[in-house]
């Protein structure tokens, strides 16, 4: 049974940093592309950031590009999302989601790509 488990979420004031992890279990991690994704209240999930299996290639959106940076640390199962000069706007909670697609350099930005998804964690950014 594959698990995703999302932590580090919280409460921040605009202008902090906050760093993300997701820890996965069950199935092997470094032959996962990954990716984080975010649902604001009322609005749809998006895609925040994505990873291919090796690390050696990262995507983001634009509205946290050079804000926000994604890695992964195979030897721990973990994939992070290190978020700075939060605002407001990126209240929402964040979803790591592992695709197994079984190319290797390849990055995904949809989410039908996604195979296994977590279960979120809550971050809010106050003004």
């Amino acid at each position: 049974q594959v698990q995703l488990v999302e932590s580090g979420g919280g409460l921040v004031q605009a202008g902090d940093s906050l760093r993300l992890s997701c820890a996965l279990s069950g199935r092997a991690f470094n032959s996962a592309a990954m990716g984080w994704f975010r649902k604001a209240q009322g609005k749809e999930r998006e895609f925040v950031a994505a990873v291919t299996w090796s690390g050696s290639a990262t995507t983001y959106a634009d509205s946290v590009k050079g804000r926000f940076t994604i890695s992964r640390e195979n030897a721990k199962n973990t994939l992070y999302l290190e978020m700075k000069s939060l605002k407001p706007e990126d209240t929402a909670v964040y979803y790591c989601a592992a695709a197994y697609r079984g190319t290797y350099f390849r990055l995904y930005l949809r989410e039908s790509e996604y195979d296994y998804w977590g279960q979120g964690t809550q971050v809010t950014v106050s003004s």
